[in-house]
């Protein structure tokens, strides 16, 4: 842990806030995100907007603002037209718009006043956010090892050479590309990382996977800081949390989706969402200790989650 960004905030404050859904937060500013690149197109088209969706949820409580590259890819940006070098600055600004939104909010006293000083993660989606068909959301993307792991050394190789923190792995639904992701970082690249997963219920990845069985393959891997869950229904992070807690000693990750269902074929979303504040408390209580929002999740929200994790840790 003596390598871990999170260290300094657990030390002193006892949790990490992270922040929420980047994407539709741009959506709800008015930003069309019906593409294939999605929210990676606005680092290119509109970067103010994305760097003030970052500074929105830095003023809010944010300890961690993700890069707006979880669609981000050099396979998305060349079919998307640009060259080979005009397709890793854009990983590149990525990153580099979370870190300038943190510098300023930083460079400003009063935002200092009980604050740690925030970080950042390149966010590094899916193999199934590339293919924007939904199977990010039940991990078949039909491709063998070797395409994943091509996919992915050639992104993080990028990403270890930006001025992020870490790297987040996040919405991983398949067994197999945790299995490519943890050889990568056995290789020792360079960076920490945490892994979350995404998953279908309060036992189980997208594609069927026991989480248990994935936690596994993370065992042992130095430059994890941190594992857990994201972009999956709150109502089930409980029960994954006490999955998580009972194989391994790292921070446990949990940033839920609101809880309402999302349809990849028409690019919305339908029905209720949950409370899902409400059950932060249970989630500390069970070992959560990095906690933010993923999908439809605001800065309101993650205002609202840093009080109730200052309250929780002043008692």
């Amino acid at each position: 842990m003596s390598r871990s960004p999170f260290t300094r905030f657990l030390d002193a404050q006892g949790f990490v806030v992270l922040d929420g859904g980047l994407a539709t937060a741009l959506e709800a500013a008015g930003h069309r995100l019906d593409e294939k690149l999605w929210s990676a197109r606005l680092v290119i088209s509109a970067p103010d907007a994305v760097r003030g969706v970052h500074a929105s949820y830095l003023k809010a409580g944010a300890d961690c603002v993700t890069s707006g590259g979880y669609q981000a890819s050099f396979e998305g940006f060349l079919e998307a037209g640009l060259d080979r070098r005009a397709a890793e600055s854009a990983l590149r600004r990525a990153v580099t718009l979370a870190a300038e939104a943190r510098d300023s909010f930083w460079s400003d006293p009063t935002n200092r006043v009980g604050r740690v000083e925030p970080i950042v993660a390149a966010s590094a989606g899916p193999y199934g956010a590339y293919l924007a068909n939904g199977s990010e959301y039940d991990g078949r993307y039909g491709v063998e090892r070797d395409v994943l792991e091509a996919f992915h050394r050639d992104r993080l190789a990028v990403l270890v050479d930006t001025e992020a923190d870490l790297v987040a792995f996040e919405t991983l639904p398949s067994l197999l590309e945790v299995e490519v992701l943890c050889a990568l970082l056995a290789e020792g690249l360079g960076k920490p990382a945490w892994i979350t997963f995404s998953c279908r219920d309060s036992d189980a990845l997208w594609d069927g996977t026991p989480i248990s069985a994935a936690l596994q393959r993370c065992d042992s891997i130095d430059a994890l800081v941190g594992v857990g869950v994201n972009c999956t229904d709150p109502r089930h992070v409980g029960g994954l949390i006490d999955k998580i807690a009972a194989m391994t000693d790292l921070p446990i990750i949990v940033y839920p989706n609101s809880g309402e269902s999302y349809d990849p074929v028409t690019r919305e979303w339908t029905g209720p969402p949950a409370e899902w504040l409400e059950n932060v408390g249970q989630w500390v209580e069970k070992g959560a200790s990095v906690l933010g929002g993923c999908c439809r999740v605001g800065s309101g929200e993650i205002g609202e989650l840093r009080l109730r994790l200052e309250e929780m840790h002043a008692l």
